[in-house]
């Protein structure tokens, strides 16, 4: 796919990407690239925006993918056109944004996003007066609306796979930061010096992690220095935000990966602070639960199959939970209402750092107060926790600690055989945890080794689709 488009390429590579005056263009014969592998609408959005007079280019991931074979998600125009220019041209398009204004043009469930070309921020003095753009004292910008030309453009953006231009007239790319280079060393490089672009916004460093995940590719040494020193900045940004790129992050398909780079860049702990404390003290468990959730994720993403934020965080805090709730059960708390202080206790930090929204906290509370109720099967108590909306999330994070390694007595498979069992099957099987906690002289029992040889049902990494 590539070897049309890098067949010509001599020059070596920067150290550190600096953006061209002029670009580097690579007519029709020189890559693989036609329009009709892109949107239909995107490429009437740039046609029509250039008839009204303005310049237009399909911009940034879609270009990057479909060089590297990759089927875009979305499709981006860049313009010469002011948002409200834009929505003067479509009677379907909506301003959006105040940090960073652009326009979506809507094409029934496919949206355009269109944004105007940016210029670097005004810096001392001249930013004091500005009423458009501003920044923090650590150097962050806090507004992104500072208009500029194509060439600007393309200096402020972050990285150089992503500074990409393709005119649809003419069927050219325009790389101004030797981006197609970078493609073809497999190296994500970011545009000027790198600890001041991840001072303006240290979410860059998320995206850095994200794209080396995403595409298979290595963060280039010299971007890649500063992230451990600056992976502090990250507290600065707004925990709504965070929640936001941690979607990103970890339900695209590669988030085992992800992880990974996170951990080695040392950007978990500020993410996940409780998590990274627990990974610290028990790298062995609390490694392999989350990096089995995480594969479990990705397996269901790989196949079409729904998946939710709720199972995936319940994961991601659990290593955190039992400890607390112990702690709680030491000063003589019983364990379940333990294990719901403990619980509220850690979602609430957790929101004070990544802002998850109360549809996706009360979810991971119940799947982990399933984890108290699951040993408790003596009476009806089986039947009506099997009747519990939740008994599935619950059942499957069950399956996911026992294959971290936790001992919990065959409880997994008692509840497998459980599930499959007939009405009588199932009344044999309680009493028979009746007996034996009898005969051991306990009260009622809390599991029974799996019998025969049936198959568990494996975990579904997020629980129900409906959850």
């Amino acid at each position: 796919m590539l070897k049309k488009l890098f067949k010509s390429f001599r020059s070596p590579l920067k150290r550190n990407a600096h953006p061209r005056t002029t670009p580097e263009i690579f007519g029709s014969r020189q890559h693989p690239l036609q329009r009709g592998q892109f949107s239909r609408n995107a490429v009437n959005v740039v046609e029509r925006l250039q008839n009204a007079g303005y310049q237009a280019y399909l911009v940034g991931g879609c270009v990057r993918d479909l060089l590297l074979g990759i089927h875009p998600k979305d499709f981006d125009v860049a313009t010469s056109a002011t948002p409200e220019q834009v929505r003067a041209e479509f009677r379907n398009a909506r301003v959006i944004g105040r940090r960073f204004k652009l326009a979506h043009v809507h094409f029934g469930r496919e949206i355009i996003e269109v944004a105007t070309f940016r210029a670097n921020h005004p810096q001392g003095e001249d930013e004091e007066d500005s009423h458009i753009s501003s920044r923090n004292e650590s150097g962050r910008i806090l507004r992104d609306n500072v208009y500029g030309s194509l060439e600007d453009d393309a200096q402020r953006r972050d990285f150089t796979i992503n500074a990409l231009y393709f005119d649809v007239s003419g069927e050219r790319i325009l790389d101004y930061a030797h981006g197609v280079h970078d493609i073809r060393n497999r190296l994500i490089r970011l545009i000027g010096d790198p600890e001041q672009r991840y001072l303006e916004d240290p979410v860059r460093m998320l995206r850095a992690i994200r794209f080396a995940a995403k595409l298979d590719f290595d963060i280039e040494k010299h971007s890649a220095a500063p992230i451990r020193q600056l992976a502090s900045k990250l507290r600065d940004i707004p925990s709504a935000r965070l929640f936001d790129e941690c979607l990103k992050l970890f339900l695209a398909g590669y988030a085992e990966r992800t992880f990974e780079l996170l951990v080695e860049y040392d950007l978990f702990a500020p993410l996940f602070p409780a998590s990274a404390a627990a990974l610290k003290r028990d790298p062995e468990y609390t490694g392999t639960l989350i990096r089995q959730a995480l594969a479990n994720t990705d397996d269901r993403i790989a196949q079409g199959k729904p998946v939710t934020p709720a199972f995936l965080f319940a994961a991601l805090l659990w290593p955190a939970l039992p400890a607390r709730a112990l702690q709680l059960q030491a000063r003589g708390m019983p364990p379940i209402p333990a294990m719901q202080e403990a619980a509220h206790d850690l979602i609430v930090e957790q929101c004070q750092r990544i802002a998850v929204p109360k549809r996706f906290t009360l979810p991971i509370r119940e799947i982990w107060d399933m984890q108290e109720r699951l040993p408790r099967r003596s009476g009806k108590r089986a039947d009506l926790l099997l009747e519990n909306p939740r008994f599935r999330a619950g059942y499957d994070f069950l399956l996911l600690r026992e294959d971290a390694g936790e001992k919990t007595d065959g409880l997994g498979d008692w509840w497998t055989d459980y599930q499959d069992a007939s009405d009588s099957e199932r009344r044999s099987m309680i009493r028979d945890l009746s007996s034996k906690a009898e005969e051991n002289g306990e009260g009622p029992a809390r599991s029974k080794r799996r019998r025969g040889g049936r198959r568990r049902k494996g975990p579904r990494a997020d629980g129900p689709a409906s959850e």
